[in-house]
């Protein structure tokens, strides 16, 4: 499984950067991120990419993300 660290990035550019994994091929991600904002976007990306997401860190400092199609 692949890590995308997006931790200290303002959106649009974690959703660019996830999008790029998936695109290039990506099916299982675990995702690092610190904004909440890029939580809910990046999670709506996985899902409409037909993606099964499972939260498994989320506090107001971090929280992580694995997709898997």
């Amino acid at each position: 499984m692949d890590k995308l660290d997006v931790r200290g990035l303002s959106c649009p550019v974690p959703v660019l950067r996830t999008k790029k994994a998936i695109d290039a091929g990506a099916t299982e991600l675990l995702i690092v991120g610190s904004s909440q904002v890029s939580k809910e976007n990046v999670n709506k990306l996985a899902l409409s990419q037909g993606f099964k997401v499972d939260i498994k860190v989320d506090n107001k400092d971090i929280w992580e993300m694995e997709i898997k199609k």
